[in-house]
């Protein structure tokens, strides 16, 4: 009897020496389990109380502390687990740390999401205060606020780990000059997104030309605006090189310019060209897709191989392919009014003359003084 109370008493203590390792098991197993249930149970709760507000900025604020919160749950009963382990002072307090460090991290991760600029909150933000803003200035609002959010996240943890952040910003202040004359294009090309977000010269999915590119705007960033060239190329340009530029933006057009000039033979009776002239013009005036504010049609100019009709008018849109699509439709109805006016479309010529008293004594040549030829030019 006696020796089995002893193996009891020997094996609760080895037992004893192990119940900070069980304890701490338990505690992270619960932990774990019950972390999607209660960040479920939480964000429940917080979402009933933010409903009630006027705005819908509390609710978007829980919305994006949601991820930080489950990942600190989960890390919560791993630091629990750690406490209970009674390891030494100076572990402890690197534990600490470690996970001081990560909480201020998940707050500034809540805080980027908030402030993501798909987020709506600046959207909100400007309506609730009736300040107009557009998603180049969103985007640039945006990215600045996620930099000065990291910005603030690293010196303070770097504060927690008993570093001295003044005397590194201190040290900013000696070497401020060789850092400005460093970083010369970059601050030129802040101040040039700058002039972009505050001009507006143009927008996200505007098409623009410059004399050193022609396409799409894409993005518009703190260093350079991505343009997607016609031929599908990714173009970046600098903002301080565009500003500089004259940029013609086409997507402002409230239509576009038809202009062409529709030549005709010599041969055209001065009473058949009168009359096509006016039916183009009539043509224009009667088209639901033409303009009718400003329409020109006039036999403009004794060209050297044809009598010119100038065309100039403004097609109702600014798609290109419906641009197209318009100006071709025009170009075939006058192409039957020539047709049926019996006016045929000059094409460049030249005429030759031959002049030769005894052109007929010339051996094998034609019985004629006198010989035009037309040839392509």
């Amino acid at each position: 009897m006696s020796v089995g109370i002893s193996e009891f008493y020997i094996n609760v203590g080895v037992l004893g020496e192990y119940y900070h390792w069980i304890y701490a098991l338990l505690a992270f197993l619960i932990v774990s389990g019950l972390r999607k249930p209660i960040t479920k149970y939480v964000m429940k709760i917080m979402l009933a109380v933010t409903s009630k507000a006027k705005t819908d900025f509390p609710r978007k604020m829980v919305k994006s502390f949601e991820g930080p919160f489950r990942v600190l749950v989960g890390f919560s009963g791993v630091y629990i687990a750690l406490r209970l382990l009674n390891l030494p002072p100076n572990v402890d307090a690197v534990n600490l740390n470690l996970f001081r460090s990560l909480l201020i991290i998940l707050i500034a991760w809540g805080f980027m999401n908030l402030f993501n600029q798909t987020s709506g909150v600046f959207e909100s933000l400007a309506k609730r205060f009736s300040v107009e803003v557009n998603d180049i200035l969103i985007q640039f609002i945006a990215k600045g606020t996620r930099i000065i959010i990291i910005a603030l996240a690293v010196s303070i943890v770097v504060q927690e780990w008993g570093y001295n952040v003044n005397s590194f910003v201190a040290g900013l202040g000696i070497g401020g000059l060789a850092f400005a004359l460093a970083a010369q294009d970059t601050l030129a090309n802040l101040f040039g997104g700058m002039v972009i977000t505050l001009d507006k010269p143009f927008t996200l999915g505007d098409w623009i030309e410059t004399p050193s590119v022609e396409g799409v705007v894409e993005e518009i960033s703190f260093r350079s605006t991505r343009v997607r060239t016609f031929a599908q190329a990714l173009v970046h340009v600098p903002n301080a090189s565009i500003v500089k530029e004259p940029i013609t933006n086409w997507s402002r057009m409230g239509k576009r310019r038809v202009m062409f000039t529709l030549g005709v033979m010599y041969s055209t009776p001065r009473e058949k060209l009168e009359r096509c002239t006016r039916l183009i013009e009539a043509l224009l005036i009667d088209h639901e897709e033409i303009d009718n504010e400003f329409i020109v049609v006039r036999f403009n100019e004794f060209n050297q191989s044809s009598l010119d009709v100038f065309i100039y008018c403004f097609a109702l849109t600014t798609q290109w392919a419906e641009f197209l699509r318009i100006k071709e439709d025009i170009n075939f109805k006058a192409m039957d009014i020539l047709k049926e006016q019996g006016v045929s479309i000059a094409f460049p010529s030249r005429s030759i003359y031959f002049e030769n008293q005894n052109f007929d004594e010339i051996p094998g040549a034609p019985n004629s003084k006198e010989i035009s030829e037309e040839s392509t030019q």
